[in-house]
């Protein structure tokens, strides 16, 4: 392996690394104030299926698995 293969190597490993850090900051900013949509005065609501297929009380995108049909 010659010096320059190994330098551009480690150029790109180490823009992923900066890339992904940025990315996550950026998502941990953006999406932080998201989840303060329950009141504090009471209990947070949990996740449930509505009758249509939609979740109800989940702010995120990802969706917890199994979660209880909406009363």
């Amino acid at each position: 392996m010659k010096l320059r293969d190994w330098a551009q190597g480690s150029s790109v490993f180490l823009a992923v690394i900066v890339a992904g850090y940025v990315s996550t900051s950026y998502v941990d900013q953006r999406f932080a104030s998201i989840g303060t949509h329950a009141p504090a005065n009471g209990p947070a609501p949990t996740a449930c299926v509505g009758e249509d297929g939609s979740w109800k009380n989940w702010p995120w995108p990802n969706v917890p698995t199994l979660s209880p049909k909406c009363r």
